[in-house]
């Protein structure tokens, strides 16, 4: 029996193991440490990887630790996103910190690795760790809680081996505790399932399930398992959950899963692509904020010109009437002063066809839940920049947010493509948004970013007080509105503006319908499709305006168009 404590013991770090990044002991006998933990066993395909830092300091003096992250696509390099976090750790206390590290933008089309390098330093020492996974070109993401991974991981992973040519191999899921969610939608942002018990579902903290709430309103999918067949409503989920899916599965006599049944349901029951998939192959080609932005052609006859004319002077002309025979010493003096003015020239030319800053495009969809007391706006922002020369590459995210570069249709502009997938990006929360560097905008190049968030808003399309008409708190104008009733019949309406009640005009649908789908066309793949699931709806309205605030990025970007498509049910005041 004296050996069954330290076996217990044992055991329980192995089973632990795989969340476990690293434990640094500082001084044996205060036990003095530093654990690093990562909430779910392996990385999203993208997005962000939820870690906790516990310092344990009983010591009488304070302790900083310093914990830089790289996360790669592949271990031999590719493209890089860096994040560094301090930690303050006061003598005498135990510090518990949760950090959101950012994962590597997905640019490639076949099997991917996702590589995340931490390295300690500070005062308590230093050590290094690193988690991996993979992934095929259309294998999901999926979370799965702990009871139902401990039982089913095995069998998910022989099943998806067995049915999906692009398996990465490795787990076919990511394991988490209920109890240890995290409280931010951003930390499942990179994950398309997340799959738990109904026991899970109504035991986790309140900010652990309103985070999926969020998660779940910007195109996640929820499968819960029950024995006693709940409803929506009895679990707390509205009916309608904007842009994702709820499904609620029977549970059998046991915890064991049909394995063939999940995986299929989990790859091949939606026509919405993964993550991974979208981010791939939706910005290649036929993207149409893409194909809307004007081409522009480079001037190669104006730097050919500056180029001969640059070889004539610094050749003969310099060397046979600058510094003719007798004093060729000039060319010491000449030269240097030819190849200056020259590269003013080209400069000067350069600036002249490109200019300073950019311009771009972008095109939001944008969700606003009626009740539930939620007050907050769910975006989907997609944008496209050429810029000229850059003075900065630095930038502010304004609000937390997963935002990522997209490979584009590859031209002599685009630095990020089919071909072209190296790049270094730094991207670092600081709690009220990001800070972003590196690739992100090049000078005299084009780029498109991709970018989800959550805002606060009282904004809303609701009732007007004993009358039939509407009435908007959009702190902006709106340039067309479609309702379509409980009874399926649509109206619309134009020029609404804040606080004013407006009147609704009767239409037939196959007026609304060609616009609706207009409007559609404009996104991407994946936010066409999210889309397609909120325009049907009966009591909710589509809205367009050109004046809602946008996400902000790079300052130096002048946003010649901004739309956005606003989705939502009608408020009661």
């Amino acid at each position: 029996m004296r050996f069954l404590a330290p076996l217990l013991f044992l055991l329980t770090a192995i089973a632990s193991a795989q969340e476990q990044m690293m434990r640094k002991v500082h001084e044996v006998k205060t036990d003095t440490h530093v654990e690093v933990t990562s909430l779910f066993s392996k990385p999203s395909a993208e997005g962000y990887f939820p870690v906790r830092v516990k310092v344990a300091n009983n010591q009488k003096q304070g302790h900083l630790i310093r914990l830089t992250f790289t996360a790669t696509g592949r271990y031999d390099g590719g493209t890089r996103t860096a994040s560094e976090f301090t930690i303050n750790a006061p003598p005498g206390k135990v510090t518990t910190r949760d950090l959101l590290v950012p994962l590597n933008p997905v640019a490639d089309t076949y099997q991917s690795s996702v590589y995340l390098k931490v390295e300690m330093a500070g005062t308590m020492g230093t050590q290094t760790h690193s988690v991996s996974a993979d992934y095929g070109a259309d294998q999901p993401s999926v979370l799965l809680s702990e009871p139902l991974f401990s039982v089913n991981a095995s069998r998910l992973d022989s099943e998806a081996a067995s049915v999906m040519s692009s398996f990465g191999g490795g787990s076919f899921t990511s394991k988490f505790d209920p109890g240890q969610l995290p409280d931010n939608w951003l930390a499942f942002s990179g994950f398309d399932a997340v799959v738990m018990l109904d026991s899970d579902w109504t035991s986790m903290p309140a900010g652990s399930r309103n985070a999926l709430f969020s998660w779940l309103r910007l195109g996640g999918h929820l499968v819960i398992y029950s024995s006693s067949s709940p409803s929506k409503a009895s679990l707390g989920i509205p009916d309608d959950t904007s842009f994702g899916t709820v499904d609620i599965q029977s549970l059998p006599g046991s915890l064991t899963l049909n394995a063939t049944d999940l995986v299929a349901h989990l790859t091949t029951g939606s026509s919405l692509k993964t993550h991974r998939y979208a981010m791939v192959g939706d910005f290649d080609s036929g993207w149409s904020l893409f194909n809307s932005f004007p081409q522009k052609e480079f001037r190669y006859f104006l730097f050919v010109i500056v180029l001969l004319i640059f070889g004539v002077l610094v050749g003969p002309i310099n060397l046979f009437v600058f510094a003719k025979s007798g004093r060729r010493h000039l060319l010491f003096i000449t030269t240097p002063i030819i190849s200056l003015g020259a590269s003013v020239i080209l400069i000067a030319l350069i600036l002249f066809q490109d200019g300073f800053g950019g311009d771009g495009k972008r095109l939001a969809l944008m969700e606003v839940p009626a009740g539930n007391g939620e007050n907050a706006a769910f975006i989907l922002q997609e944008q496209v920049s050429r810029t000229g020369v850059l003075t900065r590459a630095n930038f502010p995210v304004e609000v937390p947010s997963f935002f990522s570069p997209v490979p584009m249709e590859e031209n002599r502009w685009t630095r990020f493509n089919d071909n072209e997938t190296d790049g270094n990006y730094s991207l670092q929360p600081d709690g009220s948004g990001l800070s972003a560097s590196g690739d992100w905008f090049q000078s005299r190049s084009m780029q498109g970013q991709t970018i989800a968030t959550v805002v606060p808003t009282r904004g809303r399309i609701e009732r007007a007080a004993g009358s039939s008409e509407l009435l908007s708190t959009f702190g902006f104008p709106i340039e067309k509105l479609f309702y379509r009733d409980a009874q399926g019949q649509w109206f619309r309406a134009e020029s609404v503006e804040t606080g004013k009640p407006f009147a609704l005009t009767s239409v037939d649908e196959s007026l609304i319908r060609p616009e609706i789908d207009s409007l559609q066309s404009g996104f991407s793949r994946r936010n066409s499709m999210l889309f397609e699931r909120a325009r049907e709806r009966k009591d909710h309205f589509i809205a367009v305006t050109g004046a809602a605030p946008a996400i902000e990025t790079h300052p130096g970007i002048r946003w010649q168009e901004s739309r956005t498509i606003i989705t939502g049910g009608i408020a009661t005041p």
